[in-house]
C-alpha cells in the first residue's frame, strides 16, 4: 500500500538516532521522524521521548522521489482536540513577543529613572564656569 502525504498512521519505533527515530509503518515501509517533529517543545535528547518498540501515531509529511518517507508525531497530535485545547490556554508567539517588548520597555524606563536619580535628575547636570 503506497503511503500518501497527509495520512495519519500508527507505527512502531524500530531505531533511534541523534537526529530522529525510524518508524515502521503498517505496510512494512520505514519512515523517519526528525527530532524537530517529535514534540511541540525543544527536544534535546530524543531518548527522553521515545524508546524502541514504542507504538506511535504519525502523520506523513513528505515522500521524496527516492521513496524516503518523512513523518511527524507533533503534527499527528495537532490534528486532534488536544491541540485546540492547548491553543486556548497558551498565548501565541505574537502575544508572547508583545508582552516581552512591553516588559522590556518598562524595565528600560525604570533603569533610566534610577540612573537619572543617582545623577541628580534630568537637566540638573554639573555646570562648569
Amino acid at each position: 500500500m503506497p503511503v500518501e502525504v497527509g495520512s495519519v498512521l500508527e507505527g512502531v519505533v524500530t531505531g533511534i538516532a541523534n537526529f530522529g527515530a525510524f518508524i515502521q509503518l503498517p505496510g512494512g515501509e520505514t519512515g523517519l521522524v526528525h527530532i524537530s517533529e517529535v514534540a511541540d517543545e525543544y527536544v534535546k535528547d530524543i531518548n527522553q521521548f521515545l524508546k524502541v518498540n514504542d507504538r506511535v501515531t504519525v502523520k506523513v509529511i513528505s515522500v521524496d522521489s527516492r521513496g524516503k518517507i518523512g513523518l511527524s508525531i507533533r503534527q499527528a497530535r495537532d490534528s486532534g482536540e488536544r491541540s485546540s485545547r492547548r491553543r486556548r490556554f497558551e498565548p501565541s508567539f505574537e502575544e508572547k513577543l508583545s508582552r516581552f517588548l512591553k516588559e522590556s520597555e518598562e524595565l528600560q524606563q525604570s533603569l533610566r529613572r534610577s540612573l537619572d536619580a543617582k545623577r541628580g535628575g534630568r537637566g540638573s547636570g554639573r555646570r562648569f564656569l
